[in-house]
């Protein structure tokens, strides 16, 4: 590990995780949240120790998609993560709950993720999945400076629109050279209930092409599924499921592909990376 040259951070680990997964995304609307809570959840269901950390403190839905409105306590100066569903839970949500929007700036957004990183009491665990905010700002900059991330996971639809942005979030993850775990498509396509008939709503198959087109790894095409939606508003997520109902089966098969993905990967490199302003 080096330090103390200039726009270089160092990055220690944190104590007791084993992985540390961001998940992202190049725009919002994508369904970026719901790919981490159910990927979390089925890890844990996979009989992993996980935990999920929402660091989209400008948006934080965590709370609602698993049916938490509890406030963290801390003990010996360390905050405790609520649990739920088997996993561990930290989020801005938690602390400051309702609709009161969040106007911070880069260093305030900093300290607030240190402080979920090494100030929470995470345990032993073997993944920590990072809800990050869409996009490509402070928040991912203030994790990636700091963090030894094992990898990222890239959230798109099928549009040409969301993967234009998802190619960004590629990029930038490549540039911080964070390794790409793969990318998930969300809301691939629509099963009638009547017929059953596929319908590709936001067009078809372009995550995976641009996967390819990318060398990066294709995790889950994951369907427009009403079911994924009614869970994540009542704080019951489809992964709950056994892993053989046809409504969480992608999000099963997503965790079994980013732990083999890991297995691949390894450990995350130790050195610090700069970033330039």
């Amino acid at each position: 590990m080096t330090t103390g040259q200039p726009g270089e951070f160092p990055k220690s680990p944190i104590p007791g995780v084993q992985n540390l997964i961001a998940v992202g995304s190049g725009k919002g609307g994508v369904g970026k949240t719901t790919v981490a809570v159910n990927l979390a959840i089925a890890l844990a269901k996979l009989g992993h120790k996980a935990g999920l950390l929402d660091a989209d403190v400008y948006g934080p839905n965590v709370p609602i998609m698993v049916g938490v409105n509890e406030v963290p306590q801390a003990i010996g100066g360390r905050i405790q993560p609520l649990e739920r569903h088997g996993i561990k839970l930290m989020s801005m949500g938690f602390i400051s709950p309702g609709d009161k929007p969040l106007i911070w700036r880069g260093p305030m957004l900093h300290s607030v993720i240190q402080q979920f990183l090494r100030g929470v009491d995470w345990g032993p665990l073997e993944y920590l999945v990072v809800d990050l905010p869409p996009g490509t700002g402070d928040v991912q900059l203030s994790l990636i400076q700091t963090a030894p991330l094992t990898g990222a996971i890239v959230v798109t639809t099928p549009s040409d629109v969301s993967l234009e942005d998802a190619r960004k979030a590629v990029h930038m993850f490549r540039q911080v050279r964070v390794e790409i775990l793969g990318i998930v498509e969300n809301m691939s396509y629509l099963l009638c209930p009547h017929c059953q008939e596929r319908i590709d709503v936001f067009s078809r198959g372009g995550g995976r092409r641009t996967a390819q087109q990318m060398d990066v790894n294709f995790l889950a095409e994951v369907p427009l599924d009403p079911e994924v939606r009614i869970g994540g508003d009542t704080g019951r997520p489809v992964a709950l499921r056994d892993g053989n109902d046809p409504h969480s089966a992608a999000f099963f098969q997503m965790a079994r592909d980013t732990v083999a993905r890991i297995a691949q990967v390894g450990a995350p490199a130790g050195p610090s990376i700069e970033i330039s302003d």
